[in-house]
């Protein structure tokens, strides 16, 4: 057998390939790390609905007992939910046993600290410091951790989402909507369809079995909706809600079946919460350019920043922004807690609905439209790709030297900007691809753009030595 492939690291956390990138001994030895990072106290613990995640739960037990930390277990929980409760229970950090969107085979853990805060890029440091050192506070037989189970997280955050200032029950339930809500198999298959109930919804629950076979691909891309975009014409929805595998993500199929990207669901609440509430938003610099609008229409300062939740969530502390997220369908509600929430977003667009009058499909056409393409290039290895993002860097420099467009905007990878569309590209932190993202006026323009840039990193690569 060859040597296995290595896990990924990154701001996220650690995830790969359970048995071929990713086992317990990493799991571990990270659960180690971080107990010996939060100093062997209290840490909060969940997991997604993976067949693997109860397996990845007795590693990072065994890692964080060692370390003498006291486990608070809330069970099989979105991600947004662990992190709600870690802050709620007053927890030193927490750990979330998930691969978020990547495919079935994967799995992982991410860190939360203090409250449920995200790593800041000194904690996350800090923290892989003392795994690659090994430098674990193992404690004596007499000192070893211990465990309590917590069974009522997913109450403790629809009781947070239903008690927001902008949500308006009564509104929402002589809307009378019909939504379709698509778990994929995940995390959010029991707590979505339940808030889609409170708020006075006829719910129609699709892939709402908690089971880990996913019947669709984990990431609610618009190629993996077509059973949800049936469901919605098929029993006369108003509106389709999809999640991906952790329901830290949210996107939408309008009432016509027609597959949204994520993009739009960070649009509709940035516009839904600014009619509410002034301030700044934030956004990641591969998120759509109609946040740029929306912002300018709100008299709003939308700031961007590098890709990841991360990074978002500390600008965002940073500006007191009142609403900020990734186009990937994350969104973050500083009222209920730091981090992206797939089930909140549920709430605030349900309301955006009730509120307006109009179809999903109206708000569509009332915004600005820009078309988006989303590509990726599989490389080897993260050497690879960050070798690859450098020389991309020496030619696309030498372009920008002539003085005309695109300019050049660094925050993350390489984002190249002309006066009517953009083309982003970057290393993913959560898989072995380099990503490329596109905006133009049409589809086919996006398109092109994209297809131009891959075919150019594609000549590249073969400069680069295996």
């Amino acid at each position: 057998m060859g040597k296995a492939k290595k896990p990924i690291i990154s701001v996220s956390g650690v995830r790969g390939e359970i048995g071929i990138s990713l086992d317990v001994r990493v799991i571990t030895q990270f659960a180690m790390a971080f107990g010996t990072f939060v100093g062997g106290r209290t840490v909060v613990i969940g997991m997604d609905s993976r067949t693997s995640s109860p397996t990845l739960r007795h590693a990072v037990l065994a890692g964080l007992f060692a370390t003498g930390c006291h486990v608070i277990d809330v069970g099989l929980c979105p991600t947004p939910t662990v992190l709600l409760m870690a802050k709620a229970l007053h927890a030193q950090g927490s750990i979330t046993i998930t691969a978020s969107h990547n495919p079935v085979p994967w799995n992982g853990i991410e860190f939360a600290a203090a409250s449920g805060n995200l790593l800041t890029q000194a904690e996350r440091d800090e923290l892989l410091r003392i795994y690659e050192a090994e430098d674990f506070a193992l404690v004596p037989w007499n000192e070893q951790g211990t465990l309590e189970t917590y069974e009522d997280a997913t109450t403790h955050h629809l009781e947070d989402i239903l008690g927001l200032p902008w949500l308006e029950l009564d509104l929402i339930r002589e809307a009378n909507l019909k939504v379709v809500i698509d778990a994929g198999n995940g995390a959010g298959s029991v707590i979505s369809p339940s808030l889609g109930r409170e708020l006075g919804c006829r719910v129609v629950e699709l892939n709402c079995v908690a089971d880990g076979h996913f019947r669709r691909p984990a990431e609610p891309t618009p190629e993996a909706l077509d059973a949800l975009c049936q469901t919605v014409l098929a029993s006369g929805a108003d509106i389709g809600f999809a999640h991906d595998g952790d329901a830290d993500r949210l996107v939408v199929v309008t009432e016509r079946g027609v597959p949204l990207s994520g993009e739009w669901t960070l649009a509709f609440v940035v516009d839904f919460i600014l009619s509410k509430t002034k301030g700044d938003i934030v956004a990641t610099v591969s998120t759509s350019r109609m946040l740029d609008d929306i912002a300018a229409k709100h008299e709003a300062t939308l700031h961007r920043t590098k890709v990841g939740v991360g990074w978002v969530v500390e600008k965002m502390h940073e500006v007191n922004a009142v609403i900020g997220g990734e186009g990937t369908g994350g969104v973050i509600y500083p009222d209920v807690h730091y981090t992206t929430d797939g089930i909140t977003s549920i709430a605030a667009i349900t309301q955006h609905l009730a509120e307006s009058g109009s179809t999903i499909t109206q708000l569509v056409e009332n915004m600005p439209q820009y078309q988006m393409c989303r590509k990726k290039l599989e490389i080897p290895s993260q050497e690879t790709a960050t070798h690859l993002i450098d020389i991309a860097l020496k030619v696309y420099k030498e372009e920008c030297e002539a003085g005309t467009e695109p300019s050049l905007e660094l925050t993350d990878g390489i984002k190249r900007v002309w006066s009517d569309r953009w083309v982003n590209i970057r290393k993913s932190g959560t898989e072995p691809v380099i990503r490329v993202f596109s905006e133009a006026p049409t589809a086919e323009a996006a398109e092109q753009l994209c297809d131009e840039t891959l075919e150019t990193l594609t000549t590249l690569m073969k400069q680069i030595p295996y």
